[in-house]
C-alpha cells in the first residue's frame, strides 16, 4: 500500500486558527466554569486538535468575583505559597483574595491545575485574560460570547 486515501492531519502553529472567546463568570461554579476554559484554551473542542501543539483560543473572563464556591470551599479551602525564607509557609482562603479585591486568582489558580504541568501548559496560560468586573480592553478583537451549558 503505497499511497493511501486518507492521512491524519496534525496542526502546527502555521495552520492553527485561534479566535477570541468571551466567558461570563456570574453565578457559575468554580470548577465547572476552570474545566471549560481550559478545555478551549486546549483546543480539545475543535475538530483539530493536536495535543503537542497550542490550537485553542484566547479566552477572556468577565465577572471573576461573581464566581461561586460550592460547599465550605469559601473558606476552608487553602492556597498555600512560600516566601522562600524560613518558615514563610503563608496559607490563604479564597475569602481572602476576594477580600483583597484579587479574584482573578482564584479562576486563574483553578484553571491552571487544569492545563498540563509543562512549557505548553505555561504557554496556554497567557492566553487566558480573567477581568474581577464587566469590563475588558479587548473589544476589539470581536470575541465571541459562549454559554458554558453549550460546549460539548
Amino acid at each position: 500500500m503505497d499511497s493511501l486515501s486518507y492521512k491524519t492531519i496534525s496542526a502546527n502553529a502555521a495552520t492553527v486558527s485561534k479566535d477570541w472567546v468571551l466567558i461570563d463568570a456570574d453565578g457559575e461554579v468554580l470548577g465547572r466554569l476552570a474545566s471549560q476554559v481550559a478545555k478551549i484554551l486546549r483546543g480539545k473542542n475543535k475538530p483539530g486538535f493536536t495535543p503537542h501543539v497550542d490550537c485553542g483560543d484566547n479566552v477572556i473572563v468577565v465577572n471573576a468575583g461573581k464566581v461561586k464556591l460550592t460547599g465550605k470551599k469559601l473558606t476552608e479551602k487553602t492556597y498555600v505559597r512560600h516566601t522562600g525564607y524560613p518558615g514563610g509557609q503563608r496559607f490563604a482562603t479564597p475569602a481572602d483574595y476576594l477580600k483583597r479585591n484579587r479574584p482573578e486568582f482564584i479562576i486563574e489558580k483553578a484553571v491552571k491545575g487544569m492545563l498540563p504541568k509543562n512549557r505548553l501548559g505555561a504557554a496556554l496560560l497567557k492566553n487566558l485574560r480573567v477581568y474581577p468586573g464587566a469590563e475588558h480592553p479587548h473589544e476589539g478583537q470581536n470575541p465571541k460570547t459562549i454559554k458554558l451549558n453549550e460546549i460539548k
